[in-house]
C-alpha cells in the first residue's frame, strides 16, 4: 500500500509499505479521505515538532475510513462501519518511525473500551492516548465531515479545559482552520460575543462569514487607543497560533481573573510580560488534546451537522490526490488553505 513518508526534514516521498497486520483488538480500515493538519503536520515535515526527531516518519493524523477486517476480540467495530482517528502507530522493526502514519491507504482503529476492560489499556501495554478516539461515527456522517471533524472535536474538546460557557466574551488570534473552528464552534455553542484577530483580510473575511462578530488586525489590537477602549473586557483571550507575542499581547485585552488560553504546540516557552496582565488571571496551555472530551465532542458535532448549522465545506479550501501532497504542502506554505483533503 502507499503511504506519505517525511524522509529527512522538508522532503515526502510517497512509498509502498506493507498493509499493516491486525491484532485480536483491531480493526482494518480502507481510507476514505485524509485530511492536512496544517499546524502539526507542517511542524513535522520541517523537523520542528518537540519530540519527533527521527527519519522517515510516515505522517498523517486526521483519517476517515470504511473498516473491511476485524480481530477477534473487537465488540465496537463491525465490517463496513465508519470511523476516524485510525492511523498506524508502529510500522515494524525495519519501517519508518511512525508520526501516526494515518496518510496510508489502509490504517488501524483499536477497541479501546476492550483494552480498558481486559486492564491493557497502559502505555506499559502498548496502548497509546489517541486509541481512546479511534471511534465508529453514526452512519449519516459523509465522509468529509468526519475528517474535518478531526479538527472540530479537538477544538469543542478544549472548551471546558479553557473554561468556556455561554455568553462569555471572547477574542481569538489566528483565523487559520483552528482559530475558525473556535468562531464557528463557539457561536453554535453560545458564547456571546466572538472576536477574531488575523493580518489577512481574506481570511478575516471567512471569519466574518463564520459568526465573527468583530475582525481586527494585530496593529489595531496592540493599538493604545483599542486597549483604552477595550477596558480590559474579554473573558478569555485564545492564541490559536502559538506565539509569545500573542500571549502578551492578549495579556492587555484580559479583564481580571480572566483566561488567556494557548491552542498547540509552542516551540518554545514563552517569556510572560506581567506589565501587561490583569492582576489575577488563568493562562492554560494546550498542546494535547483532552481525550475524553474529544472523544464525547462527536455527539454534539454529529447533531450539528444533521441539522444544517456545521458543514465541512465551509472549511475545505483545497482537494487533491495524495499524489499530489508536494502541491498541497506549497499551497499551505502559501497560506491558501483553510483545509485541505486529500483521497488516494
Amino acid at each position: 500500500m502507499k503511504t506519505v513518508i517525511v524522509t529527512t526534514p522538508g522532503h515526502i516521498e510517497i512509498q509502498e509499505v506493507a498493509i499493516p497486520e491486525i491484532s485480536p483488538y483491531q480493526a482494518l480500515v480502507k481510507t476514505e479521505m485524509v485530511a492536512f493538519c496544517n499546524a502539526t503536520d507542517s511542524k513535522l515535515i520541517a523537523g520542528k515538532f518537540p519530540g519527533e526527531e527521527t527519519y522517515p516518519m510516515a505522517l498523517g493524523h486526521e483519517n476517515v475510513g470504511i473498516v473491511e477486517k476485524i480481530g477477534s476480540k473487537v465488540k465496537n467495530f463491525a465490517v463496513g462501519d465508519r470511523v476516524i482517528g485510525g492511523l498506524i502507530s508502529s510500522f515494524g522493526e525495519n519501517g519508518p518511525h511512525s508520526a501516526w502514519g494515518g496518510f496510508s491507504e489502509y490504517v488501524v482503529v483499536n477497541d479501546f473500551e476492550v483494552l480498558k476492560e481486559e486492564g491493557l489499556a497502559t502505555p506499559e501495554q502498548g496502548c497509546w492516548d489517541s486509541f481512546e478516539i479511534q471511534n465508529r461515527i453514526p452512519a449519516d456522517i459523509p465522509a468529509e465531515e468526519g475528517v474535518i471533524a478531526c479538527t472540530w472535536r479537538e477544538v469543542l474538546g478544549a472548551f471546558k479545559d479553557f473554561r468556556l460557557e455561554p455568553g462569555k466574551k471572547v477574542l481569538i488570534f489566528g483565523s487559520g482552520p483552528v482559530g475558525l473552528s473556535f468562531v464557528k464552534l463557539g457561536k453554535l455553542f453560545g458564547l456571546g460575543q466572538v472576536d477574531i484577530v488575523d493580518m489577512l483580510p481574506e481570511k478575516l473575511a471567512i471569519a466574518k462569514r463564520m459568526g465573527a462578530d468583530n475582525t481586527y488586525t494585530p496593529d489595531q489590537v496592540a493599538s493604545a487607543e483599542f486597549i483604552a477602549a477595550t477596558n480590559r473586557s474579554y473573558d478569555a483571550v485564545i492564541d490559536a497560533v502559538g506565539l509569545e507575542s500573542i500571549v502578551n499581547s492578549g495579556l492587555a485585552l484580559l479583564k481580571m481573573a480572566g483566561d488567556l488560553c494557548v491552542y498547540g504546540v509552542m516551540t518554545k516557552s514563552p517569556l510572560i510580560d506581567l506589565t501587561k496582565a490583569p492582576l489575577n488571571f488563568e493562562l492554560h496551555i494546550h498542546q494535547w488534546p483532552t481525550r475524553s472530551e474529544e472523544k464525547a465532542a462527536m455527539t454534539t458535532l454529529s447533531q450539528w451537522i444533521r441539522e444544517g448549522k456545521l458543514s465541512a465545506s465551509e472549511f475545505i479550501s483545497h482537494r487533491f490526490k495524495m499524489e499530489q501532497i508536494l502541491d498541497a504542502f506549497d499551497a499551505i506554505k502559501r497560506g491558501e488553505v483553510i483545509k485541505t483533503v486529500m483521497t488516494f
